[in-house]
């Protein structure tokens, strides 16, 4: 088994770090570079950042928090919300991101995902696929912060991006985002057995348990989590501990 890799969401809007349930009814949570700082010290493995309402504001990330963020913390992040263009991906990269997620952008021209691979390397690429179920064993993508309803196969969308040069998938439960009930297990295992590339789980976490099952029955490369972290149900520290008492490889940042 691969080392797991366990990741703290920061969803930010006008500048802030908020967290919400289904993607609404949001509450403020810190200061993004903040808590990156607090994150890079505190035994994360990756940062995820995403500007939820880039896209549906129809304005561009804020590159200063980007900025500000390369220059405080030493572990990984990708960047997403509101990438339309090559350039874009350009900006954020130049700003100092390590990865470029993007969902309705890449929905609405897909050409964007084979652009920007062959431009900056498939390892700089994530697709950002927000998901929710339609009917027993069908999963749509949603696109415009969760609003839109794409009507497009999320596990065939997985595997067409993945063709076109995505290197990493950030998979959204929006059934499960904010609910602290589990990961979407199933859906994880969906995607996971479709494609070739590592895919993070992200939606429901809400225990130590979560994380174990996503990892040994969803096959997830990577768990995110965002309020179980941000309000201090859980740190990553202890999580680690627990996921190796379970013989899940983590790449250990603690001391026993």
């Amino acid at each position: 088994m691969k080392t797991k890799r366990i990741i703290p969401c920061l969803d930010m809007t006008e500048g802030k770090v908020v967290k919400g349930i289904q993607f609404v009814n949001f509450r403020d949570a810190g200061d993004p570079v903040q808590m990156a700082k607090i994150y890079n010290e505190s035994g994360a493995d990756e940062l995820v950042f995403l500007d939820i309402t880039a896209t549906t504001q129809n304005r561009p990330i804020l590159l200063e928090v980007v900025r500000n963020t390369a220059r405080n913390i030493s572990i990984p992040f990708s960047v997403g919300g509101g990438i339309r263009s090559v350039e874009d991906v350009r900006q954020l990269l130049f700003a100092g991101a390590d990865k470029v997620s993007m969902n309705t952008g890449a929905v609405q021209n897909p050409t964007l995902i084979s652009e920007a691979a062959r431009e900056f390397g498939n390892q700089c690429i994530v697709l950002s696929l927000d998901a929710r179920k339609v009917r027993p064993d069908r999963w749509n993508v949603f696109t415009d912060g969760g609003l839109k309803d794409s009507g497009m196969n999320a596990v065939e969308w997985a595997k067409q991006a993945t063709t076109l040069g995505a290197g990493e998938i950030l998979l959204t439960s929006i059934d499960q985002d904010g609910t602290k009930k589990g990961f979407d297990v199933e859906l994880t295992r969906a995607v996971t057995h479709a494609v070739t590339v590592p895919v993070i789980a992200s939606g429901g976490a809400g225990k130590m348990e979560d994380f174990f099952d996503v990892f040994t029955k969803g096959n997830a490369d990577a768990a995110l989590a965002a309020s179980l972290f941000h309000f201090g149900d859980l740190t990553i520290n202890d999580l680690k501990k627990y996921l190796e008492s379970k013989n899940i490889p983590i790449r250990k940042t603690y001391e026993k």
